[in-house]
């Protein structure tokens, strides 16, 4: 069975897994873009609650991010799109099985993710095995074009063509396959305290080098006031100089995407008010809206109620027509 799609516009898709509090670096470089693309594409942004089951969690908390995720969504913008959380939208977990079935355990083992999370312990959920596999599901359903992927995640893309390929060949031309597209350089925002690695969202609740999309003004300041820079001190020490200065170029990456200047700046303290004020500002109107949001979870549930029945709507076809190339 050959299923024909062809969308008036094209298809955008991206799954934020809940596993933390939102962070800048995750606005900047991720919820940012994808409001912008909202313009010109058919924009499918998930919660992908189900990968969040392939390490130990307290289901608590992982309600409460889900339901603080889906508000913050909204509170910047992405309404425009469809939202959903993953798990309402059970085509997601019966395509992974039929994906399993033409997965194989070797190219599996060779994932690196799995590799490095399995790395020094004596198990792991059987769920980190094979979650690449609802990765590739996840896009297959919804049959985009292209994948913009960063180098953390093309090995499971390239996974994702291959099982489409395989399936395609061994039962009949049911998938598209998709094209992997490298993204456009976003924001790239690093650790305020550690600035050699992102500004991740998991481990900590309030890691000291991370700002949080909906920390207040004051603590914005206390964490950029504490912001590794280095020793030197003398004439032009505010500089970009990713290598000698990570820091330095780290608070100057996060002034430049957040609309300010560096203009004039001679001295670190001088920088690091200029940051804060930057970002206090950047952060406020988000903040402001999800406050508005929260204060209305019915309005809440209602967008991510008609975003997962369309999501189901798009993606059931794909299903119903890989259920039946396979002989179900």
């Amino acid at each position: 069975m050959t299923l024909t799609f062809a969308p008036a516009r094209p298809r955008a898709l991206s799954l934020l897994k809940p596993t933390g509090h939102l962070t800048l670096g995750n606005y900047l470089g991720a919820l940012r873009p994808m409001a912008a693309t909202q313009e010109h594409s058919d924009c499918f942004y998930g919660l992908a609650d189900l990968h969040s089951l392939t390490v130990a969690h307290d289901p608590a908390r992982l309600r409460a991010l889900v339901a603080e995720q889906a508000a913050t969504l909204i509170a910047v913008g992405l309404d425009e799109s469809t939202l959903f959380v993953q798990s309402h939208v059970p085509t997601h977990s019966q395509l992974a099985y039929l994906l399993e079935c033409v997965a194989t355990t070797g190219e599996l083992g060779r994932m690196i993710q799995f590799k490095e999370k399995g790395r020094g312990v004596d198990s792991t959920r059987a769920s980190l095995f094979t979650y690449p596999v609802l990765m590739a599901a996840d896009i297959l359903l919804y049959r985009p074009e292209q994948v913009p992927v960063g180098d953390d995640q093309r090995q499971h893309v390239e996974l994702t063509r291959d099982l489409a390929q395989r399936f395609n060949a061994t039962y009949g031309p049911v998938f598209a396959v998709p094209e992997i597209v490298t993204p456009p350089t976003g924001a790239r925002v690093m650790d305020l305290a550690d600035p050699t690695g992102k500004m991740g969202k998991s481990g900590a609740v309030d890691g000291p080098g991370v700002i949080r999309l909906l920390d207040p003004p004051d603590v914005v300041r206390r964490k950029v006031a504490r912001a590794v820079t280095d020793s030197d001190v003398g004439p032009g020490a505010v500089r970009r100089e990713r290598e000698a200065k990570p820091g330095v170029t780290n608070l100057l990456d996060v002034l430049e995407a957040c609309g300010g200047s560096a203009e004039g700046l001679t001295t670190y303290g001088a920088l690091k008010r200029a940051v804060t004020d930057a970002v206090v500002a950047e952060l406020q109107p988000v903040q402001r809206r999800y406050a508005e949001v929260v204060a209305d979870r019915a309005h809440v549930t209602e967008v991510f109620a008609r975003g997962a029945a369309r999501a189901r709507e798009v993606t059931g076809p794909v299903l119903a027509a890989a259920y039946g190339a396979i002989g179900l």
